[in-house]
């Protein structure tokens, strides 16, 4: 065999031979296209464990809304928006906003909470997380609004035609005496599967209804507990993580009473803040889990981080 010697190369030699390996490669080396810009992306789902239940929050939309003072902050002034956005590190020209039902799995029954903008987000959440809407056995309504109702029907039909469906009374009765063409056409056609309930009415065992009215006239956060741990879908009492939170008494635009709305953002903030339960706000930044802590007057969101993740 052919024995080789390896040269004595001096550090002037590597230098140099590391100067040219560049254009030696653009001269003779294979061509690579850089990787193309893949665009923005969440997790469509993420489930975490509340006693003997899964608990999964589902991302069937989201969109960027400009000018976020013509929805929240109405009776602030434009420097208070202003000075609360940039303490959060937000702008003030465009907020993003999620969409996130809630599907809980007790063990026995699949409840859904919320169904989204239509019945393509909400499939595709659910297919995302490992379920068909024909496994799903109840759906609640939190309240009549279209990015909640949204996904009931659509040109196939109902979409979760195994399940029956829960709401508040109040709130059934307001719309239905309305006029409303969403609900018209999503929500009364399924008034004799529908089971009406108050505050304080279990859903399903371990679900009860929570009276948070004011977003609108009949609007319901429920309470979840299991094995000694609790946790509270919060529906729209409260829509974004700095201004409802840290600001509980600024006007939303979409809470139908204003006043009432900010008394329950008050009640149920300090309640969460208090037993130190977390909630799931379906506007909250994906995956809309976390906690409410006190800070005098106000409040601050503390995104969930692995506390419900170890069983």
């Amino acid at each position: 065999m052919k024995s080789f010697s390896v040269p004595n190369l001096s550090r002037r030699h590597l230098l140099m031979a590391g100067a040219a390996a560049p254009l030696a490669g653009l001269v003779s080396g294979p061509a690579h296209a850089m990787a193309p810009q893949m665009g923005l992306s969440s997790t469509a789902s993420q489930t975490v464990k509340l006693g003997g239940f899964e608990v999964t929050t589902l991302l069937a939309g989201n969109r960027t809304v400009e000018e976020p003072q013509s929805i929240f902050g109405m009776n602030a002034s434009a420097e208070d928006f202003a000075a609360a956005s940039d303490a959060a590190n937000i702008p003030t020209t465009a907020a993003q906003f999620f969409f996130t039902p809630t599907l809980v799995n007790t063990g026995s029954e699949l409840v859904l909470f919320d169904t989204g903008l239509n019945p393509a987000g909400i499939t595709a959440a659910l297919a995302g997380a490992g379920y068909t809407p024909d496994q799903v056995d109840i759906v609640v309504l939190t309240h009549m609004h279209g990015d909640h109702i949204g996904g009931l029907s659509g040109d196939a039909g109902t979409t979760f035609p195994n399940a029956r469906y829960v709401t508040g009374a109040v709130e059934f009765d307001h719309w239905a005496a309305a006029g409303n063409e969403g609900f018209d056409a999503k929500v009364a056609p399924l008034a004799e599967q529908t089971t009406m309930i108050n505050g304080g009415d279990t859903v399903a065992s371990g679900i009860e209804a929570v009276e948070a009215f004011g977003h609108t006239p009949g609007h319901m956060a429920y309470r979840l507990e299991s094995d000694g741990k609790s946790l509270l879908i919060a529906a729209d009492f409260a829509n974004h993580y700095v201004w409802s939170l840290g600001y509980p008494d600024w006007e939303v635009k979409f809470d139908m009473d204003k006043s009432a709305a900010a008394t329950t953002r008050r009640t149920l903030l300090s309640m969460l803040a208090a037993e130190r339960i977390p909630f799931i706000g379906y506007h909250m930044p994906f995956p809309a889990l976390g906690y409410a802590e006190a800070r005098d007057d106000r409040f601050q969101y503390v995104p969930h981080s692995y506390q419900l993740l170890m069983g």
